[in-house]
């Protein structure tokens, strides 16, 4: 399989840190040496000049760390949308995006449905929720955030699939990457774990009663995804990269080839941190999950090299030090859900507090912006130490209050 880290981006779309393999498109017929990395700004306003309207970009050259602090807030395609239609509430945008997120499920769940079956699959309908989910990333990242860390466990599988591929979508805008390679990183998170269907379900209900051949044959799931998908009309190289790659490893522990180092590309690195860092945040028969800044945490102090450190912390960065959709005790004894990130000022998201430590008791809802009030994040915590069903509260009270 080829490792397709290559793009075509607008030069509209070219940032310090892209490495521009040659140009594909361009007004008048003068030569451009075009081969290299963008170093400045200025660069990219002297091929505009020179007419220059599109590039092929090789992202495996790429300074990625350097893409991201050039990133702008808003993409000029956002800020379009934005100029037509009225900014969306807060209880809009996390009610679509909790619609958005069931509904990606249930189509998951049918195609899976179809998998253990032994009928024919098509993953139009994914590819369709994808390119929706990708759409609300970039009007509002937060909201489809917040909602993946707000899991029910009896649906992990499902689940996980759909944040896979929302944080696909999330980390690959942080980083730059032009629309069209973003939809491919999110359909191919969605289809990182399609294989599992063709594992039989008590193995699965196993937990972590596992002999060496019930491990074997789960990691099976890999090569048994992308033969699935490769059956499928018009699916990239990406896709096929994401699918392929997720449990490889950079020390070479992964599976299912024990790649190493560059054997692992851009797109394989992104999906074994996003993989990892979904797994640990969820609640499993065997384990309880990790809070999500435990979760980050853990990443950050693999000592062992199997991750990229420099894309962790681009993650990081990406989803902040206290992700949305993280639950919070604040030092004056609320516990609340961060709904808002403050890019200036990490530490002091937006927070909806709805419980009180001190009176054991859920409280009125209220917003808490930490930018703006003399209080401050204590730590995350758990539902469980606090005996609270967030997800029954988030979807019966909380959105219908906020």
């Amino acid at each position: 399989m080829q490792q397709n880290q290559i793009a075509i981006v607008p030069i509209d779309q070219l940032l310090p840190g892209m490495f521009v393999s040659r140009v594909t498109k361009q007004s008048g017929q003068l030569k451009v040496k075009s081969q290299g990395l963008i170093k400045r700004p200025e660069l990219i306003a002297m091929l505009k000049k020179k007419g220059i309207l599109e590039l092929e970009v090789d992202y495996s050259k790429s300074n990625l760390e350097e893409i991201a602090k050039h990133q702008p807030e808003q993409t000029q395609e956002t800020e379009s949308v934005a100029d037509k239609a009225p900014e969306k509430s807060l209880s809009d945008s996390l009610n679509q995006s909790q619609t958005l997120h069931d509904q990606a499920k249930q189509v998951h769940c049918k195609l899976l449905d179809k998998v253990r079956n032994g009928e024919q699959t098509n993953i139009e309908e994914i590819r369709k929720v994808s390119s929706e989910i990708i759409d609300s990333i970039f009007e509002n990242p937060n909201a489809l955030s917040c909602v993946s860390l707000i899991k029910d466990a009896p649906d992990y599988i499902w689940e996980h699939s759909v944040n896979s591929a929302i944080y696909m979508g999330v980390f690959a805008r942080h980083l730059g990457f032009d629309k069209e390679l973003t939809e491919d990183l999110c359909l191919g998170g969605f289809l990182m774990d399609i294989g599992m269907a063709t594992i039989p379900e008590e193995l699965l209900q196993k937990g972590d009663k596992f002999h060496a051949e019930d491990q074997e044959m789960i990691k099976m799931h890999v090569d048994f995804g992308v033969e699935l998908v490769s059956q499928e009309e018009n699916v990239s190289d990406v896709v096929l990269s994401v699918i392929q790659d997720h449990h490889e490893r950079l020390d070479g522990s992964g599976y299912p080839e024990g790649k190493k180092g560059d054997q692992i590309n851009t797109y394989g690195r992104m999906a074994a941190i996003i993989d990892s860092y979904d797994a640990m945040t969820s609640d499993r028969p065997y384990r309880k999950g990790y809070t999500p800044t435990a979760a980050l945490k853990k990443l950050l102090s693999d000592t062992s090299g199997k991750y990229d450190q420099s894309l962790v912390q681009q993650f990081i960065r990406c989803i902040g030090v206290h992700p949305v959709g993280s639950l919070v005790k604040l030092k004056s004894g609320k516990l609340g859900i961060i709904v808002k990130a403050n890019k200036d000022e990490p530490i002091k998201p937006l927070v909806m507090c709805f419980y009180s430590v001190t009176s054991g008791a859920h409280t009125e809802l209220k917003r808490v912006d930490l930018a703006k009030v003399a209080d401050e994040i204590e730590c995350t915590v758990r539902p469980n130490e606090f005996k609270i069903n967030l997800t029954k509260f988030f979807r019966d009270i909380f959105l219908g209050a906020i």
